[in-house]
């Protein structure tokens, strides 16, 4: 089996290192990812500057492409021109962080997962909730994704992948075990955004984004699964329509701008 692991948290982040050493274990495992943390950068790519890359040796535990830009660029850039084979699956994270919720959208993990799904290759993204206190630990959270990633592989080689995108999301198993797993919907809440202002070095005002989920909604949705303490998975897609409101919208009584 053939993965491309990226994630949006940098080439040497914790979470990326502890998911190469147990994908490794069953898989041979290629990663490109971005030179540096370029967290909640959404589904944004590079267009009015070339990628630079450097081939980088992350702790003698792995050797990939450290890119200048964003985790679909990674995605779009290994897919195009790094790899001389392509993958059977595209796997990114561990993030630190959940994407659970409405947060899917802003999601660099959940980005390059994306992509590698827009280019026909079945993805998965994973992220953790982080630690109460401290350092996230992600030893445990990549032991379960190696179950988790190597059952989503052999389905996708077997021609009976179950989906397109998943988006894997753990509670925080630093100290404890998950309660199970949860098969959950993407919660649409929006989050309670809270901007503080500071004064600058150079005298302008600063504002910093603070903020979390108030509600976490019912048992189905993937942000409540979460809280309760379960490893939440979600099937996402790429195809944003309203299918339900096409025909509807169809039939408004719309202004003609006809010639």
């Amino acid at each position: 089996m053939r993965i491309l692991l990226t994630n949006d948290d940098g080439i040497t982040a914790a979470g990326i290192v502890a998911l190469y050493k147990e994908l490794s274990k069953f898989a041979e495992v290629f990663v490109v990812a971005p030179d540096a943390v370029q967290s909640a950068c959404g589904h944004g790519i590079t267009i009015r500057e070339p990628l630079t890359i450097k081939k980088t040796n992350v702790g003698g535990i792995f050797e990939g492409w450290a890119v200048r830009g964003k985790p679909a660029d990674c995605v779009k850039l290994a897919l195009g021109k790094l790899l001389d084979h392509q993958p059977d699956i595209v796997v990114s994270g561990i993030n630190d962080g959940a994407n659970v919720g409405i947060n899917v959208l802003y999601s660099g993990t959940v980005a390059a997962a994306s992509e590698g799904a827009i280019q026909g290759i079945p993805s998965i993204a994973i992220s953790q909730l982080w630690a109460n206190n401290g350092e996230t630990i992600f030893d445990e959270s990549a032991r379960l994704s190696r179950l988790i990633v190597e059952n989503f592989g052999k389905s996708v080689m077997a021609g009976n992948h179950p989906c397109q995108l998943l988006n894997v999301n753990f509670p925080n198993v630093t100290d404890e075990r998950p309660m199970g797993l949860r098969i959950a919907s993407q919660a649409t809440h929006r989050t309670d955004d809270e901007y503080k202002r500071a004064t600058g070095a150079n005298g302008q005002p600063e504002f910093s984004l603070h903020g979390w989920f108030k509600d976490h909604g019912p048992p189905e949705h993937d942000l409540r699964a979460l809280f309760d303490g379960y490893v939440v998975m979600t099937p996402l897609q790429i195809d944003m329509t309203d299918h339900e409101k096409l025909k509807t919208i169809a039939e408004w009584d719309w202004p003609d701008i006809t010639r």
